[in-house]
């Protein structure tokens, strides 16, 4: 498989799209911008790229840290391992009687981990694993059946079915087409009518995390299928859904102090983990398209994110009570309402936080020092079958520290003073995101986790020539003022 080449774009094409993006505690930086590319979506562009997967596969040989940590965790987990024998089904229930999600699931991440040791480790037995499981599921699966759960099912396991894919689409073997069909016909549709009918509840019956599975799966879809109505869908509910898993829905209230509450956070905090989770992958998978949802909203996502990290390595957070409607349309209501962020456990942990961490602290080169604290505790991330057996231990691919680590842009990596492609996304000034289009495509990536800090961004934004908002450039003066005391 090969990485899309980076067109190469002028001096002043690059100042005119590298932008300055508000981030989380009045921080600003100039961010990357992706080069278009002549038409359809790039392959591989879903949570890897074409140069996400060879930079694996070099840190890997050269023996780099964290890379090799993380790939041990790859090769040592059981899905990993080349032979996985398909267990495929016509109809796969969740919820209800005759539950059999567990054999999809499983199935998943095991072509998932063998396409991706495929990729770094180069022994082809692991792509004809992972191809034999996904050729097998789509010759037989038919229906997603069950309670209301069936929509997390096509959510989940249809965002996972599509990456796995990605990594073997270009095989030989590999029956492409049928598999589109089954994204198409089997998951799509569930997730595509849960945005718009919510399985006939009132639209705030559902948690955030129902409306994201349903996103990332459209989404994942969409790419893969090059639909671009199914992107649009899923950009467009981001921003401006009804739900509670648009964006300034699941993170309604912006605190002074530049954290944004977490509605789930007054649910608990595993679910509040999965919508996180969720989101960014929904964001990555986004921004390897040229789309910013990272950026939207004056990064709402980085101060939801911060926010869910701090709350999560035990520190207080702040919540504001929230009431919403429930029941089914024309029939019983009624009102929940979250009034505090529930208790944690410091110890839960899900392999989210690299991915997360790694594109605002080393793409955006923002200061996220509670995402960066987070992302070094889970460090190295497993995936599916590392975190339980449940199917809570299976809602996110993992290995973020092989997968998203990344090294920091720097003044090095930079055209003429500004911003080199090095991200597969744009962004425009403010943060906002560039007009959503097919035509983008993933550039290079590089790759090391650790915290941007105010003083990097300060040298970054003056070699930039780029100004920084004045108010992060006066909270960085009131931090050292602090530092010095």
């Amino acid at each position: 498989m090969h990485a899309t080449r980076p067109r190469q774009i002028s001096r002043r094409s690059a100042l005119k799209a590298a932008g300055v993006a508000a981030g989380a505690l009045g921080v600003a930086s100039a961010v990357p911008a992706a080069p278009a590319a002549a038409a359809g979506y790039a392959h591989p562009g879903l949570l890897h790229t074409g140069a996400d997967l060879q930079r694996m596969a070099a840190k890997v040989k050269a023996g780099a840290a964290p890379y090799t940590s993380g790939y041990a965790k790859l090769t040592a987990n059981r899905h990993a391992q080349s032979g996985w024998t398909a267990n495929p089904q016509s109809t796969v229930v969740r919820g209800g009687t005759g539950q059999n999600y567990a054999i999809l699931y499983n199935d998943i991440h095991a072509a998932y981990q063998n396409g991706l040791r495929y990729h770094v480790g180069g022994d082809s037995a692991h792509a004809d694993t992972a191809v034999a499981i996904l050729n097998a599921w789509s010759a037989k699966l038919t229906s997603l059946a069950g309670s209301a759960d069936r929509f997390l099912a096509a959510g989940l396991y249809g965002y996972q079915a599509a990456n796995a894919a990605e990594l073997v689409r270009d095989r030989p073997d590999f029956e492409l087409e049928r598999f589109q069909k089954t994204l198409r016909t089997v998951f799509s549709p569930l997730s595509e009518s849960f945005l718009v009918e919510h399985n006939g509840a009132v639209v705030t019956n559902y948690w955030p995390n129902w409306d994201l599975t349903a996103m990332a799966c459209v989404l994942a879809t969409g790419i893969f299928c090059d639909d671009t109505a199914k992107v649009e869908q899923a950009v467009e509910y981001f921003k401006n859904g009804t739900g509670l898993g648009a964006v300034r829905n699941a993170i309604p209230v912006v605190q002074d102090d530049g954290l944004a509450e977490w509605l789930e956070a007054g649910r608990d905090q595993g679910h509040a983990l999965l919508g996180v989770g969720l989101m960014g992958t929904v964001c990555e998978m986004a921004w390897n398209q040229g789309i910013d949802l990272y950026g939207y909203d004056d990064s709402r996502f980085l101060k939801g994110a911060q926010y869910v990290a701090k709350w999560s390595l035990g520190n207080e957070v702040s919540y504001t009570a929230n009431t919403r409607k429930k029941g089914a349309i024309g029939g019983w209501s009624g009102t929940e309402t979250a009034s505090d962020a529930a208790g944690v456990d410091p110890t839960m942990t899900r392999p989210i936080w690299a991915m997360i961490a790694n594109h605002y602290t080393k793409r955006r080169g923002l200061s996220a020092p509670y995402l960066t604290r987070i992302a070094a505790k889970a460090a190295p991330e497993g995936g599916g079958g590392d975190y339980g057996p449940n199917s809570g231990g299976y809602d996110q691919l993992g290995f973020g520290t092989l997968a998203f680590t990344r090294d920091k842009v720097t003044v090095a990596d930079t055209e003429g003073g500004a911003p080199s492609p090095s991200a597969s996304g744009s962004v425009t000034a403010g943060g906002s995101p560039a007009t959503p289009s097919a035509a983008t495509t993933a550039a290079g990536k590089n790759g090391d986790l650790a915290a941007t800090g105010s003083t990097d961004l300060v040298a970054w934004t003056t070699a930039t020539g780029i100004t920084a908002l004045a108010g992060g450039l006066l909270l960085l003066r009131r931090r050292g003022r602090r530092a010095a005391e």
